[in-house]
């Protein structure tokens, strides 16, 4: 699979080690910028009050039996 560095576009095949970078030198870039807080995430992704909120259930799964017999 072949994909465009997010840093400088190059294309980079998904076989490369440092995929979906280039180079170490894009990737150290990437994680530079993260690290500065250059990237930031606008919003929330969930409510947080939905998940103290949420409950649990079990779910039981009515399977066939298994034949044993073909051994």
């Amino acid at each position: 699979m072949i994909r465009n560095c997010p840093i400088c576009k190059t294309p980079v095949d998904s076989d490369n080690s440092e995929f979906p970078f280039c180079t170490e030198r894009c990737r150290l870039l990437d994680l530079g910028a993260w690290a500065s807080e250059k990237y930031v995430v606008s919003e929330q992704v969930f409510d947080e009050e939905e998940l103290t909120e949420a409950t649990r259930e079990t779910v039981i799964l009515d399977l066939p039996e298994r034949d044993d017999s073909s051994n």
